[in-house]
């Protein structure tokens, strides 16, 4: 069977998708699979890579580089396509984006649209998850705990910054954490203490989206639980960012690795029950299938809020997502081998809904 990589992407976490997708191919079981790399420069351009049967001798088979004549370029050279992928039967595709035309159901509608299964999230559930403001109002209405928000548009701030102001301040504390509504990774989210540097934080935000989220910092420890499965959802024990930073930001994940993560979580059982059941229940009231992360806060009095539904977090080396399922049993190359057959299931059963025009 072909999996089909699909990594690289136009959005700001486009580093973070190759580092994931490195991870990704040296866990495969290349007994069962062949691997087909297509790569999505930051200009939209879709690179047609290798055909692997192995592991790759190093990240560097996923730096793709083409040429506008067709000729050979270097080691490395992929071939110019258009988007699309082939569906011959015994191919599934591993969209592994992050962030926006990745995780926020726009490369999951195309794949729909071309009918080819894919690993994780429908469109639904990708574009309500990735859109943090929707997500908060989801959530509200299931009766799942968060922290105090209110959200800013851009064209509301640009008229209006005075009142944004005094509406922030009259309903949240400083400091406060604004982030642009459709991004991950820490991705232009900054911390602010005072005016100042609520509006920098507010101009950084709107640099990656029109819309932005302003929420209420709270001195709390970050708890995260990965969930797995379509119909049957499965949960592991909660697990802890220990952090030696003061702001869990871009490069404290990806670059200078400044986090530990401690599995399982040092927390009550209660509590640690409780993260279990909010995660399942946001998982599934989203439509969740195939996997997320759910991120927590947790306060020193055991207040437990939901952060945010990631619904396709990173495979880094230092993710969080696989040590997790790790500690319960499943290994990385294991985890894979789910997630595919649950995206073949998942494919399986939406196409049995469609109307038969065979007959």
């Amino acid at each position: 069977m072909k999996i089909v990589l699909l990594y690289g992407g136009r959005s700001a976490e486009h580093d973070v998708s190759i580092l994931s997708a490195y991870s990704v191919l040296n866990a495969i079981y290349y007994n069962y699979y062949q691997v087909q790399l297509i790569f999505i420069a930051k200009d939209g351009r879709w690179v047609q890579g290798p055909l692997l049967r192995e592991k790759p001798q190093s990240e560097d088979v996923l730096h793709l580089t083409w040429a506008e004549d067709g000729e050979t370029e270097g080691d490395f050279t992929g071939k110019l396509i258009q988007p699309g992928i082939e569906n011959d039967g015994d191919t599934i595709v591993f969209p592994l984006l992050h962030g926006p035309n990745g995780e926020d159901g726009t490369i999951q509608g195309f794949l729909e649209t071309i009918d080819v299964p894919y690993i994780g999230t429908g469109v639904l559930t990708s574009a309500s998850a990735m859109d943090k403001i929707m997500t908060k109002y989801i959530l509200q209405a299931a009766g799942i705990p968060q922290v105090p928000f209110v959200p800013v548009l851009k064209n509301q701030w640009k008229e209006n910054p005075k009142q944004i102001f005094e509406q922030c301040e009259g309903t949240l504390l400083y400091p406060m954490f604004i982030k642009p509504a459709n991004m991950g990774s820490s991705v232009g989210i900054s911390k602010a203490e005072n005016r100042e540097e609520l509006q920098n934080a507010l101009q950084e935000a709107y640099k990656y989206d029109t819309r932005a989220i302003v929420e209420q910092g709270i001195d709390a420890r970050e708890i995260e639980v990965a969930i797995l499965g379509n119909e049957d959802v499965r949960t592991t024990v909660p697990g802890e960012i220990v952090k030696d930073v003061a702001f869990y930001d871009y490069n404290s994940k990806y670059i200078d690795n400044k986090i530990e993560m401690q599995i399982p979580a040092e927390i009550p059982e209660d509590v640690q029950q409780k993260a279990q059941d909010f995660a399942k229940k946001a998982y599934i009231i989203l439509g969740g299938t195939g996997l997320s992360r759910c991120d927590f806060f947790l306060t020193n009095k055991n207040e437990l809020f939901l952060n945010e539904l990631n619904t396709m977090p990173g495979f880094t080396q230092f993710s969080m997502y696989p040590s997790l399922w790790e500690k319960m049993g499943l290994k990385y190359g294991d985890l894979i081998e789910e997630l595919i057959q649950l995206g073949l299931n998942r494919y399986g059963q939406r196409r049995s809904f469609l109307v038969d025009v065979s007959e």
